[in-house]
């Protein structure tokens, strides 16, 4: 194995990430050594390379949080992976593992979580540190490429599914069609749902009904709230709002049924409205929904063997990261786009 690798780092927020040669990380007592095979791009990658958030990433950095790879050396007492395993290191790298969250199976809110590509350095590079409790074991019939996506956006349209409590047979609608809800569409179809799309893309809405969507409404045109009321007979039992679009929250809120939930998993800037008479009156439920726990990341991955869920997915070597980025600041990434690190 060579004593280098390549990586991609942040060493200014706003500025290109910058290629360059560094050793390879040697794994502490606990720890192992992942080398990637894959890593997904984010739109969360964007936000950690700009500073975009309150609590910023200490500089310099390696961003990736869809990182897979193969386990080629354990630190000490390390007994969760093997050698020659094939493991994710996701967005949630660890947690402290005894506080009531982390007891309570919501681990994603624990006050000591680090996150990978964040907190920790990520997998824009060719090894990876991690956390041996806290990878996504991938499925053996599932390959690299195809599983980065799933471990981000895959698990936070999932677990955004499950939050809002649709029991098969009933409705929901999944709003945004891109990264998130073109994943969310596949696996509540998959859970037995009657699925709405809901997108101001007709290119979008046309994707999602070939993956398998029941309806599809053009929030662009006429009054999308009343387009889903008539589709679903009153409103979906769940909606899922994967759009950094404050309209949509707004709309979310009217397309949910009484006694329905609206869980919210993209995070636009700003505040938005509530129509207080309407939820209080209705009893709906209003739900933020952050990635998903272990468990929720086993299903996920369950989920996509066999190709049930598929994310869309363009590779990319890592020396095009930076024009990655430029598209994705644009919204010119149509789909989930994967550094192979098997190309050049």
């Amino acid at each position: 194995m060579s004593s280098k690798m390549q990586a991609a780092v942040v060493e200014q927020f706003g500025k290109p990430l910058v290629l360059k040669e560094l050793d390879v990380p040697t794994p502490g007592p606990g720890q192992v050594l992942v080398k990637t095979e894959a890593c997904g791009v984010c739109h969360t990658d964007l936000h950690a390379r700009n500073g975009d958030w309150p609590l910023k990433p200490a500089l310099p950095f390696t961003p990736g949080h869809e990182g897979i790879g193969i386990v080629t050396a354990l630190g000490a007492a390390v007994t969760a992976v093997k050698l020659g395993d094939r493991v994710g290191v996701p967005w949630l790298y660890s947690a402290c593992g005894h506080c009531e969250y982390c007891l309570s199976a919501r681990e994603t809110v624990c006050a000591e979580a680090q996150f990978g590509g964040y907190t920790r350095n990520g997998g824009f590079a060719e090894y990876i540190v991690a956390d041996p409790n806290y990878v996504a074991h991938i499925p053996a019939d599932l390959a690299a490429r195809d599983a980065a996506p799933l471990i981000c956006a895959g698990i936070t349209s999932y677990k955004g599914i499950k939050e809002t409590q649709a029991r098969p047979g009933e409705w929901i609608v999944i709003s945004g069609i891109g990264g998130l809800g073109h994943l969310g569409v596949q696996y509540a179809k998959a859970m037995g749902l009657h699925v709405c799309a809901v997108d101001i893309d007709d290119g979008k809405l046309g994707h999602a009904k070939r993956l398998g969507a029941d309806a599809q409404v053009n929030a662009r045109h006429g009054d999308p709230v009343a387009a889903v009321k008539k589709v679903t007979g009153g409103g979906a039992h769940g909606v899922l709002i994967t759009a950094p679009s404050l309209p949509a929250f707004s709309q979310g809120v009217g397309m949910t049924r009484k006694w329905g939930t609206c869980v919210l998993v993209g995070i636009p800037p700003g505040e938005f409205p509530t129509p207080l008479f309407d939820v209080v009156a209705n009893c709906i439920t209003i739900r933020g929904s952050f990635v998903g726990t272990r468990q929720d990341m086993a299903e996920a991955l369950a989920f996509a063997v066999g190709g049930n869920v598929k994310a869309d997915i363009e590779l990319q070597p890592l020396s095009a990261i930076n024009q990655v980025f430029e598209r994705l600041g644009r919204g010119d990434v149509p789909s989930r786009v994967v550094l192979d690190f098997g190309a050049k």
